[in-house]
């Protein structure tokens, strides 16, 4: 649309909800035109009209986002500035950026945008008000604009959008390409993020994820300085008021999971814990489909069939516009997008002002070792939380195959992690300490063998455990210590076989399942060598020990 010279639907109400605090402190000057927080009609229209989606049975709209199907992980950068400098975690996902190359890049940006249009969502990340951040989400299509409407919290008047100021900016540019020769990114896609000029700048892809992860590592930055744990987490809490709080990488269940019939769902994947309680981030969800049942998920499969769904690079009949999310042809990350409204049972303040009762870890065990449930013992709990072991699932990054592959992702959440591990854990321990909770590790990936041997353990057992640690089901039960771990795994819980709570049973040969989890435990002892200068001694004796030393 950047050079033709035409209305489109909004284009008359393009300005009706604009802030007086324009773009021009980003140097965005003779623009064409800026569309202002559009409702999520005004975006349909506008994503149908310009072809970047089509509309499907329910309403939903169904969008393709090319070349990038998932995180480009390995493009992302923070600016190396004298303001952050010695706070950040430098390293494998914080790698720096000079000051320099990133004004450069603006400027470029800035010359490419000259003549174009552009999409402006005012919202707030963190639905507590006390710890909100007014952020503006800046989106060459009008599909990303929708899709910060879901994930965030929009303004909800006239008046609130004129008066609207940013702290952070997101400004998403599909279209531009970086030059490595030029601008010192490793490829043509980039994303990278400047504290001191409160900006993020996402090239060159199109995946709305990227949008989403860049807030939540901001957030990631800025709360803990607040005292506020910043958590990649989903939350619920139940009749009761007792909330509980989801762990795990993006594959592991914590969507699923958290979206109980019988708890209120506050959110399911981002939440801060500050002294007064539990807030979501977000404002939606942003849930993964591929293979998604209406028969064993029906909260979410409602949700993704109706107006004000977005769906990535799922599958769908251009006839009979019928989706097909059985189908893998374009990635195995296929997303949707929605409102937390969508899910019945949800705490409509996004927040409770009670503390979690129950923390739960999720980790996908590809090799098929771990048990289903274990209690962790608050030291334990340390320990596991700064491990974060878990497998990296299909789909959920570029250049991941069809295999699993085991990995350890610090505070289940690595990739968004900002300040040294040693801030987040020690954040969540005084706060687990002074709140009494209970702390669980439930492994959701495979049992009776490692992946192309075993098969993923039943959601429905994986359900029926938790509801029973939620419920205090498992707190009078017999336990078993286990034998290279140490936490206490239930040898009994309503409606599970027993023999689902012993991995090894499934397993043909024994002999194969004690080498195969020994194996594990030399992984687990190996990676933890990265933090042990930052811990306890206590939390260090708190990991595994060789079947040789048990």
């Amino acid at each position: 649309m950047k050079y033709l010279k035409f209305d489109t639907p909004a284009t008359k109400q393009a300005a009706d909800l604009a802030s007086d605090h324009k773009l021009h402190n980003l140097g965005l000057a003779y623009l064409d035109r800026v569309f202002w927080n559009l409702p999520d009609e005004a975006l349909y229209e506008e994503a149908v009209f310009r072809n970047e989606g089509k509309l499907v049975i329910g309403g939903a709209l169904l969008t393709n986002t090319g070349q990038h199907t998932a995180r480009a992980a390995a493009d992302k950068f923070i600016v190396q500035e004298e303001s952050t400098a010695d706070k950040i975690w430098w390293g494998e996902y914080n790698r720096p950026f000079s000051s320099e190359k990133f004004n450069a890049l603006i400027a470029r940006m800035q010359s490419y945008l000259i003549g174009g249009e552009l999409f402006v969502q005012d919202c707030y990340a963190g639905a507590d008000p006390n710890y909100r951040l007014p952020i503006r989400v800046i989106t060459e299509k009008a599909w990303h604009s929708l899709f910060a409407r879901n994930m965030f919290i929009p303004v909800q008047t006239k008046e609130e959008a004129r008066t609207f100021v940013p702290d952070f900016t997101v400004i998403a540019l599909p279209g531009f390409k970086c030059d490595t020769r030029i601008d010192g990114t490793r490829s043509e896609t980039a994303i990278l993020l400047n504290y001191a000029q409160r900006l993020a700048i996402i090239a060159d892809s199109a995946y709305a994820g990227e949008i989403k992860k860049s807030v939540f590592t901001i957030l990631n930055f800025l709360l803990p300085n607040e005292g506020v744990l910043a958590m990649h987490c989903s939350a619920n809490v139940g009749q009761a008021g007792d909330a509980a709080l989801f762990f795990g990488l993006s594959g592991t269940g914590k969507t699923s999971l958290s979206a109980d019939p019988q708890r209120r769902l506050i959110g399911d994947d981002e939440h801060g814990w500050s002294d007064e309680g539990v807030f979501n981030f977000e404002g939606g969800c942003y849930a993964k489909v591929i293979r998604l049942s209406e028969e064993h998920e029906p909260q979410i499969w409602s949700a993704i069939h109706r107006f004000g769904a977005i769906l990535e690079n799922v599958v769908f009949d251009p006839t009979t516009r019928k989706v097909d999310l059985n189908d893998e042809r374009i990635t195995e990350n296929t997303r949707a997008s929605y409102p937390l409204a969508f899910i019945p049972n949800v705490v409509p303040e996004k927040m409770t002002r009670t503390h979690p009762k129950n923390v739960i870890f999720l980790t996908c065990d590809a090799s098929g070792v771990m048990p289903p449930i274990a209690r962790l013992n608050p030291t334990q709990a340390q320990y596991h939380f700064i491990s974060g072991y878990t497998s990296k699932i299909a789909g959920t990054e570029i250049g991941l195959g069809i295999e699993p592959q085991i990995t350890f992702s610090t505070c289940f959440g690595a990739p968004f992690m900002v300040h040294h591990p040693s801030v987040y854990a020690e954040l969540l321990k005084q706060k687990m300490a002074k709140h009494g909770c209970n702390c669980w590790l439930v492994n959701t990936g495979w049992t009776g063998g490692p992946f192309g041997v075993g098969k993923r353990i039943s959601i429905r057992h994986t359900r029926n455990l938790l509801n029973a640690a939620l419920e205090g089901k498992l707190s009078d039960v017999k336990y078993r210590q286990d034998k290279l771990f140490g936490f206490e795994v239930p040898t009994s819980c309503p409606e599970v076989p027993a023999d689902v709570l012993d991995p090894s049973s499934s397993w043909g040969n024994k002999d194969d399942y004690w080498k195969k989890y020994d194996a594990l435990a030399a992984r687990f002892v190996e990676n933890f060598k990265l933090f042990a200068a930052g811990c306890s001694d206590e939390v260090t004796k708190a990991g595994p020990k060789r079947l040789a030393q048990s």
